[in-house]
């Protein structure tokens, strides 16, 4: 389906970042811009915003974390992110293969682990 041929109206100049956000939330870009000659692009180089904390662990596991980052070649700081990181996307993997009936698998393991320690009192 071809779209008629509308006007587009022209983009306000903006005082501040403030001021553009202020107005994109309360106008359709639709009015303002061609979608259809929009074109991907990749942001490969656009890093995550980060959060500075304040982490205390046992100095010999921070000795052997900085040993193993000397080992690879990166600081210390960058390889945790990847430890921590890699760890809680295994997390969140494993939470989605249990699905929504994990609570109900739980409650049948610890009544079969009842079963067996009451069968093994019996004995």
């Amino acid at each position: 389906m071809a779209r008629s041929k509308r006007r587009l109206k022209q983009t306000p100049r903006f005082a501040s970042e403030a001021a553009e956000r202020r107005f994109w939330e309360t106008h359709d870009s639709a009015d303002y811009v061609d979608w259809s000659k929009a074109a991907v692009v990749s942001l490969s180089n656009l890093k995550p915003s980060t959060e500075t904390i304040s982490l205390r662990l046992p100095a010999p596991l921070l000795s052997d974390l900085k040993a193993l980052a000397n080992k690879r070649d990166v600081p210390y700081q960058s390889l945790l992110k990847v430890f921590v990181a890699d760890r809680v996307a295994a997390e969140w993997r494993s939470s989605m293969n249990r699905g929504p009936l994990s609570h109900k698998a739980s409650r049948a393991r610890r009544r079969a682990k009842v079963k067996r320690v009451s069968r093994a009192a019996r004995d």
